[in-house]
């Protein structure tokens, strides 16, 4: 192998909740015809793999031709391919409520699906691979979301606030059961509550939300549901704000996203990496397919404190590092200056310009990247010089 690494030609998703903007003002990346620009995907997945820019080989199958020198021995040994999809995220509408199966359960219902005979392109079918799906968002922009369950006396306090009497016995018996159990059995009522039932429920909802909150919890849950009904009046996913927490990102914080935790991006730009995986299981907004007993087995109904939502990143020389709790992936943001530096390898990477003109060079190679380009890496460059004046997002494992 020659050269070992290669700018990247990657696939912008045009899926409808994207911004029609935030990528053309962020990296100049051009929109023509103004659709939605949603998810910029670095990686080998089929449904967007990036292509070697001056080939236009796939980078699959550039990694298939020598997986040993590009991946190095103990990534093809441990994951067979490229273990994690790098991705630029632009939501200008929300994204549907999700869970990410653990992998012991991905594996467990990826077989037993395969077993039913379901193809992988059936709209029912939940488990697309037999791996798990952990991911990291680390904010460009403001970036809102939604992550994990609120403590039960929060709960308890926004549905009492929120006036939905429909759901009163059921509250009642979360408050003298207050544990997962509890939680667990309140959330089983509320994702299959009867049609009229919801019916009822979502009309008292939509009508308490307009009228003024109590705290600032239940005013920003209340916002946030008001948000919501523009796009999905009748999604059980309205619930969800009382929930769920809510939390605001700001540009430079990142937060993980544990498998079997509800969350749901709502709004902003952000660079996102994920183990290499399509497994989705949905809670509401959306028009997609909700199997609620697979997403309930799947779910951890474990409260999540709010303020240990964001990651406390550390800082090594010029390098913000962000502690993550898989091996699927590592990420690192790199401040590039006009001295030159040495960046040692032990995995295939993937650098991301998010501002400014880098330079990665290679022995006598040299790749040259401004913001919204990247630049593959391969395991046998060994080590790497880079030099400019910008930001680098360095995506590893």
């Amino acid at each position: 192998m020659n050269n070992s690494i290669f700018k990247l030609e990657n696939v912008i998703q045009n899926y409808v909740w994207g911004s029609q903007t935030a990528i053309t003002e962020l990296f100049g990346i051009d929109n023509p015809e103004q659709v939605p620009q949603a998810e910029i995907w670095m990686g080998t997945h089929p449904n967007g793999c990036s292509k070697l820019a001056h080939t236009g080989m796939l980078l699959s199958d550039f990694i298939q031709s020598d997986p040993a020198n590009v991946l190095g021995d103990y990534t093809v040994e441990r994951f067979g391919d490229l273990p994690f999809l790098f991705k630029v995220l632009s939501a200008e509408k929300p994204l549907s409520i999700q869970v990410h199966p653990s992998r012991e359960k991905a594996i467990e219902g990826y077989q037993k699906e395969n077993l039913q005979g379901l193809q992988l392109t059936d709209s029912s079918r939940n488990y697309k691979d037999d791996n798990h799906k952990p991911e990291l968002v680390y904010a460009l922009t403001f970036y809102k979301a939604m992550n994990g369950f609120r403590t039960i006396e929060e709960i308890v306090s926004l549905f009492d606030q929120a006036k939905v009497e429909t759901l009163r016995l059921d509250l009642e018996k979360l408050i003298l059961q207050p544990t997962s159990t509890g939680l667990k059995a309140f959330f089983d009522v509320v994702m299959n509550l009867s049609a009229e039932r919801k019916q009822r429920a979502l009309a008292e909802l939509l009508q308490a939300v307009d009228q003024p909150a109590k705290t600032a919890k239940a005013r920003e849950a209340f916002e946030l549901i008001k948000e919501f009904r523009q796009d999905y009046r009748d999604d059980i996913g309205l619930f969800s704000p009382l929930l769920l927490n809510i939390v605001e990102l700001e540009p430079g914080e990142a937060m993980f996203l544990h498998a079997e935790t509800p969350h749901a991006y709502v709004k902003g730009t952000g660079l996102e990496i994920m183990a290499n995986s399509d497994n989705v299981l949905r809670a509401g907004l959306t028009p997609k397919h909700m199997d609620i007993a697979e997403l309930i087995a799947n779910t951890n109904f474990i409260s999540t404190d709010r303020d240990k939502l964001i990651l406390k990143p550390f800082n090594i020389e010029n390098k913000t590092a962000y502690p993550i709790p898989v091996e699927d992936f590592s990420f690192e943001i790199v401040n590039v200056e006009t001295t030159e530096r040495q960046q040692y390898v032990r995995s295939a990477e993937i650098l991301f310009c998010i501002e400014g003109n880098c330079a990665i060079r290679h022995g006598s190679d040299v790749v040259t990247v401004a913001a919204g380009e990247s630049v593959f890496v391969c395991n046998s460059t060994k080590v790497y010089e880079y030099f400019g004046e910008g930001r680098l997002a360095r995506a590893f494992n």
